[in-house]
């Protein structure tokens, strides 16, 4: 079965996450991307919002879990954005992309970002086991 997507690009969040204790102390800018795979079809038959992501609530849900307890990595903290999203019993896959823009980096650059993928442990809404 082909899964359907809903992105939510650009959600902007500060936070202390970071290695050096200024960055922990500071804080800076995030910004996160959460794209979610999940079968939409039985909420656009129904037109029924509890049939699908309400990305209002998944947004709620990301700033809270990003403002958490501070990390070291951006890699721990989009492990636990994407742990987030598969808690949602529709999601299938959820693909986390945690953005640095402000990174303590002595070079001039665009961005820093970190993409992880992840599928539902176990079978997928749609999936055979």
């Amino acid at each position: 079965m082909t899964l359907d997507r809903i992105e939510l690009r650009g959600l902007r969040v500060f936070a202390r996450h970071g290695v050096l204790d200024a960055e922990r102390r500071d804080g800076q800018e995030f910004l996160i991307d959460a794209v979610l795979w999940l079968d939409t079809r039985a909420a656009a038959a129904g037109d029924d919002l509890s049939k699908t992501i309400d990305y209002g609530a998944l947004a709620n849900r990301l700033v809270r879990l990003a403002g958490e307890p501070p990390v070291r990595l951006i890699e721990t903290l989009a492990e636990r954005l994407a742990a987030g999203c598969l808690s949602e019993p529709l999601v299938a896959e959820a693909e986390i992309t945690v953005h640095k823009p402000h990174a303590p980096i002595a070079h001039p650059f665009d961005d820093v970002a970190v993409i992880i993928r992840r599928e539902r442990p176990s079978a997928s809404p749609g999936r055979p086991a």
